[in-house]
């Protein structure tokens, strides 16, 4: 069984890349038997597998049954697969093929746990008779059975897969909106060496040079560069709206003073106007948060409030109703690290200081809000600038959902660390900071800083180094 979820655009590995859409032939090659992580990653799976058919465990069925109740991301996949699989079923039985429509699309059908006339019983096997198992028999049944086709299990759950290989079963990661290359993600802050002394000597003076007489063609829209010619060095920033490279400056935002040029950009990223959605990725200590609350806090008149979130990773698949007292409450222990940003920005002031009383009078007025992101989905966000602290361990389509909430004169700052995912049903290539990064790069509505100098101790960046 699994979790977590995401609606794209992009096809399996096995079904889009080698697969060649016919439809002559009754049997399809290949049947998918999907388990609970992949539909709950995606609610529209089953139509991602090109001609091939497409199976469904009924324990599978069970598990999103537990699922469907709740406000979180994965109750509502549960529903909309449950809504799904509904509609395609329609006056039919879900123990025959039911063609799933359109062309070159294959048939699903829902299949059962038993093992008649397979080699294995996993459930025996593995002494254990939780649903994991149940699923793998199911396959096991479904292989037995079936002599012209290949039966492959699809699981986003690393060890159900060695274990259904174990038992001579096919086995696949789900590949819909996996990134093909996460060392392209790191690429956003170009540095040039020996660059044309002239140049940068205009820059100084005039403060731009049009991007015509940049050296480099190849320049994306909200990109930043280091330029640099012996022990002249300038950051510089290519502005969509007047086509030109601009110099960036270092600027103080609420107190906090940016320590090195990749926290300049992205203070210079957070606070322009023009650039609606940033992503801050970078590893612990870096400031990703820090910035962009400061930057938050220094656009309060702005915005009419500031929304801060960041996911909720579930102990033992229990969302935080299980947890006793109030909403604030059961989100403390989640929130906890954003609480601390804020108390270092307050603490860059003494108590007499306005700022310190402005932070202080935001929380109490709910100028600022720390919201869990079940409370996100279906709002329309207008006026808000919206920080989602530790996105690495949101899915695709959580993004996707995050963001198409934007509304007029909104703000959207994604910050994480895709080598720190805490999600047991996503990596480096399928969560969803990668998914924004990769897909949304080159945007004019959008920027991206890959932060790598750590600054929060010098033992904070000895264990990001050695440890």
């Amino acid at each position: 069984m699994s979790l977590s979820k995401s609606k794209t655009t992009s096809k399996s590995k096995t079904t889009l890349s080698k697969a060649k859409p016919t439809s002559t032939s009754k049997t399809p090659k290949k049947i998918f038997v999907l388990d609970t992580s992949v539909i709950l990653y995606d609610h529209d799976a089953i139509q991602n597998f090109q001609e091939h058919n497409v199976a469904i465990p009924i324990t599978v069925l069970e598990e999103l049954d537990n699922f469907k109740k709740g406000n979180s991301s994965l109750n509502y996949e549960a529903r909309e697969v449950i809504r799904i699989i509904d509609k395609i079923s329609a006056n039919r039985f879900t123990q025959e093929w039911i063609p799933l429509g359109g062309k070159n699309k294959g048939s699903f059908k829902v299949i059962l746990n038993g093992t008649e006339g397979g080699h294995y019983n996993a459930v025996k096997i593995f002494a254990d008779s939780k649903n994991d198992n149940k699923i793998i028999n199911a396959a096991l049944s479904l292989q037995a059975e079936t002599k012209d086709a290949q039966v492959i299990l699809v699981s986003k759950d690393i060890s159900l897969r060695i274990k259904a290989k174990a038992l001579n079963i096919t086995a696949e990661d789900y590949e819909t909106g996996k990134i093909k290359d996460v060392s392209t993600l790191h690429s956003s802050i170009v540095t040039i060496e020996d660059f044309n002394d002239k140049l940068i000597d205009h820059m100084f003076i005039y403060g731009f040079v049009e991007r015509s007489k940049f050296p480099s063609k190849n320049i994306e829209d909200n990109s930043y560069y280091i330029l640099k010619n012996g022990k002249k060095s300038l950051l510089a920033y290519a502005n969509p709206d007047t086509n030109n490279l601009e110099r960036v400056e270092k600027q103080a935002v609420f107190g906090i003073m940016p320590r090195n040029a990749e926290q300049t950009f992205a203070i210079h990223a957070c606070m322009k106007k023009h650039i609606k959605l940033v992503s801050l990725q970078g590893v612990a200590g870096t400031g990703k948060t820090l910035v962009a609350l400061a930057c938050a806090l220094e656009q309060r008149r702005e915005f009419k409030q500031i929304y801060i979130t960041r996911p909720i990773v579930p102990l033992s698949n229990k969302d935080i109703g299980y947890l006793p007292g109030d909403i604030n409450s059961k989100l403390n222990p989640y929130m906890e690290p954003l609480f601390d940003n804020l108390k270092f920005i307050k603490n860059q002031f003494s108590e007499k200081d306005s700022e310190y009383k402005q932070i202080t009078n935001m929380i109490e007025t709910e100028k600022i809000e720390i919201l869990p992101l079940a409370y996100i989905r279906g709002r329309s966000l207008s006026d808000v600038f919206v920080i989602v602290d530790e996105s690495q361990n949101l899915s695709p389509h959580e993004v996707k959902t995050i963001v198409s909430r934007a509304g007029e004169n909104s703000k959207f700052i994604f910050t994480g660390d895709i080598q720190q995912i805490d999600t047991p049903y996503l990596d480096e290539q399928s969560n969803g900071l990668s998914y924004l990064i990769d897909k949304v790069k080159g945007n004019r509505l959008y920027a991206h800083i890959t932060l790598q100098k750590g600054e929060r101790s010098e033992l904070a960046n000895l264990a990001n180094d050695l440890l």
